[in-house]
């Protein structure tokens, strides 16, 4: 799980940083599983690259993606439409006193890669690196 900066500047604690762990692999396997009941959730397969954790670990972000990349705005749609189902299913797995509330948003970092990738592949960056 990448690093991330959410308070003000500070990096996470190690709890948000567990939980937050703990439900991306419980909400991957939820979504692997097709125990949603939604019928254009079971017909996609959804990566979770990352879950995010507030400080009060009331709200987890979760960052996914469709595998291969297509049908971004429908995956995200169905996974908000199911929230609350999916809440459900992931805090019956978990060992929490709270159900966090789940928020979802399309995963950035392969873009970012690829962007990196051709800025790195360009001619005059190329040159500078081969010194």
């Amino acid at each position: 799980m990448a690093k991330n900066t959410q308070r003000d500047g500070k990096a996470p604690t190690q709890r948000m940083l567990r939980v937050g762990e703990m439900i991306r692999r419980t909400l991957s396997e939820i979504l692997q599983r097709g125990e949603v009941h939604d019928p254009d959730l079971a017909r996609m397969s959804i990566t979770v690259g990352e879950v995010r954790m507030s400080p009060d670990l009331r709200i987890a972000t979760a960052f996914i993606l469709p595998l291969g990349g297509e049908g971004k705005e429908e995956a995200l749609d169905a996974l908000r439409r199911n929230r609350h189902e999916v809440r459900h299913l992931v805090v019956k797995g978990g060992t929490m006193k709270f159900a966090p509330e789940l928020r979802f948003q399309l995963d950035g970092t392969f873009d970012q890669m690829d962007a990196t990738r051709a800025l790195l592949a360009e001619d005059h960056v190329r040159q500078d690196l081969d010194k």
